[in-house]
């Protein structure tokens, strides 16, 4: 199976790869004031909002257990004047992963279910190629991507609209490509399983918990993790594209089938409190919300990443959390976000310094909530930053993006043939087609068209010829977006070969019997 690395792989690791700022010898940082830094940080969202094309963006800031800065810039909608303010509502995409995290700690914390749980116990439904994996597999183990499921596990599932439980039950279906307990493999619908399993313990449906352990107790009234929530909140953050230098705001994103790992909605006040739970070991306004013990887990090493390219080191996952330390030792938290089809998140923390910041921004992943976050902590611990943290960001993430853009052709970016070769009669592609992961196909023809829907009860797309028995279609969707390639063999078996869900399972479908 074809597993060339995803954007959400990339996004989760981005602060793991040890771009941190380094702490002077003699910076004690026990009575450094926040304020120059705060003051020097705007004019540096400013002024990455005009180079990148970012419409909005909004920022948290918690010292000592204290809110000190909430503030939005910039519009909600390329084009309309409403603006972002520190209410907004933003999709967090995979900031949702160490939210996810705080509420299962939670559980534990309350004994309801333990991270070494099986999820076989919890969840019996649920199984994993490898029935011994299956049968050792823990919250634990999901959390901290560790399961051996290949990265893009069930992404492409998602985007054909395929509901949670049928992604969940199709896992079965993928070769398990990491070393169960000793490999890192970024999974959004292993993280899913994992917390979903564990809402499965305490018999709740994991939106409704979310609302009752962590978001009714902390005072933040805008977040949740139906997508529908955001859809119909007034003031919220459009996602936007950036096309030519300007912000379009072209799509919508569901993600309500992977929520635990990414569907979460939130402003940066309500953020504000999650901060100061985290920073204070659990404890909000003097009240226990999470166990200590139980939350400290999750700040803890669970898996090795790689490398760590500035202090030697080795860097590692927690249970949603980039587990790293700076230069002076530290401890660094910190998880980025992404929609490919418009959001950027990061939050990082230093516990010891009792410091966190969250940015959220209304665009396509291209480094500037990392920028802005790395620059701060470079603000607070140097008075002034190290490194152009905008230009290191903004290659990185060009380069994550032009390689999942190429993970399968765009014909839309090749010349067509000169003499394409004829395809033949169309009536003789007509059919149902069958993959085991993908399900069936439809194949028609229609006013000298050929149609394929996909999945069987999905969307209809045009199939455009290209060259003897190759078609193209136009498909956008977070995993994908251009004109992919639609290959037939009608010899023998007759089969098709999908090349952009070749990412996901082989991407090859079989005519069943006509």
């Amino acid at each position: 199976m074809k597993t060339t690395p995803q954007i959400r792989l990339a996004l989760v690791f981005l602060s793991s790869i040890a771009l941190l700022p380094a702490q002077p010898a003699n910076a004690s940082g026990g009575d450094r004031s926040i304020l120059p830094a705060i003051k020097q940080i705007e004019p540096f969202i400013e002024k990455g909002m005009q180079k990148t094309g970012v419409p909005g963006v909004a920022v948290a800031i918690v010292y000592r257990d204290k809110v000190v800065y909430l503030k939005g810039f910039g519009v909600r909608k390329a084009g309309q004047p409403a603006r972002i303010n520190p209410d907004t509502v933003f999709q967090l995409a995979s900031l949702s992963k160490p939210i996810a995290s705080t509420i299962v700690a939670n559980l534990v914390g309350r004994r309801e279910v333990k991270w070494d749980d099986r999820i076989i116990d919890l969840d019996p439904g649920f199984k994993l190629s490898n029935p011994d994996v299956t049968r050792r597999l823990t919250i634990r183990d999901l959390l901290s991507h560790r399961s051996g499921l290949p990265t893009s596990s069930g992404d492409v599932l998602e985007d054909l609209g395929f509901s949670r439980p049928e992604v969940l039950h199709r896992m079965r279906l993928l070769p398990l490509v990491g070393e169960f307990r000793k490999h890192y493999e970024y999974s959004n619908f292993g993280y899913t399983e994992g917390a979903i399993a564990a809402s499965k313990g305490v018999h709740e449906r994991w939106e409704d918990l979310a609302g009752e352990r962590l978001f009714k107790p902390l005072g933040m009234t805008s977040t949740s993790y139906r997508w529908s929530d955001y859809r119909d909140a007034i003031d919220k953050a459009s996602i936007h594209v950036i096309v030519d230098g300007k912000a379009i705001a072209r799509y919508q994103r569901d993600p309500d089938a992977e929520a635990p790992a990414g569907a979460a909605s939130s402003s940066v006040r309500d953020l504000a409190q999650w901060l100061r739970l985290q920073l204070a070991g659990g404890t909000w306004n003097g009240k226990e919300i999470v166990a200590a013990e139980a939350l400290k887990e999750t700040h803890s090493p669970q898996i090795a990443t790689g490398k760590d390219h500035v202090t030697g080191g080795t860097s590692y996952y927690g249970l949603g959390w980039n587990v790293n330390h700076d230069l002076s030792g530290k401890l660094i938290l910190s998880h980025s976000g992404a929609f490919f089809l418009g959001a950027a998140t990061a939050v990082r923390l230093s516990p010891s310094d009792q410091l966190g910041i969250v940015v959220l921004t209304n665009a396509l992943p291209i480094g500037l909530p990392e920028a802005i976050t790395s620059t701060f902590f470079d603000l607070y611990k140097n008075g002034k930053p190290t490194q152009d943290w905008l230009t290191i960001f903004g290659q990185l993430f060009k380069a994550m993006i032009d390689q999942d853009n190429n993970a399968s052709t765009d014909y839309s970016k090749l010349t067509p043939p000169a003499s394409p070769a004829p395809s033949g009669p169309l009536s003789a592609y007509v059919g149902t087609y069958r993959n085991d992961y993908y399900g069936n196909i439809e194949i028609s023809e229609e006013r000298g068209s050929l149609w394929l829907r996909l999945p069987a009860n999905g969307a209809l797309y045009t199939l455009t010829h290209w060259d003897g028995k190759t078609f193209t279609y136009r498909y956008e969707a977070e995993q994908s977006i251009g004109a992919r390639g639609v290959k037939f063999t009608l010899n023998g078996v007759p089969h098709v070969l999908i090349e952009n869900l070749a990412l996901e399972g082989n991407g090859v479908f079989t005519r069943t019997a006509q």
